[in-house]
């Protein structure tokens, strides 16, 4: 029996100990949380807006030098909004990763 409560207990040390080592470090964090996320949204919002732009200003010019039955502004604007969601959506995906690596890497 004794056995039994020592195992426990040194269990029950290892997931206080954890749980402090998280604690103690979303403590330290918890200030770069704020302009991490405003950042982002920022950045986010820069990776879209820039392509669609680039693409509504190159198809101006294209519709006003060569005028054609298609509207090139139109279809660069969608190509550059879709760059640029793709673009927001790879970076956030490597930051989600990044964040996951970290977590497991100071989590053992």
């Amino acid at each position: 029996m004794p056995e039994a409560f020592d195992k426990k207990e040194r269990s029950f040390r290892g997931a206080v100990a954890v749980r402090e080592k998280r604690k103690l470090r979303a403590d330290k964090k918890k200030e770069e949380t704020f302009w991490f996320g405003l950042g982002m949204f920022g950045l986010v919002g820069w990776s879209v807006a820039v392509p669609t732009l680039a693409g509504i200003f190159i198809g101006l010019w294209i519709d006003i030098k060569y005028s054609g039955r298609y509207s090139w502004t139109l279809m660069l604007m969608v190509f550059g909004l879709a760059m640029g969601c793709i673009n927001a959506w790879v970076w956030i995906s490597r930051q989600r990763e990044a964040i996951r690596q970290e977590r497991e890497d100071n989590g053992n």
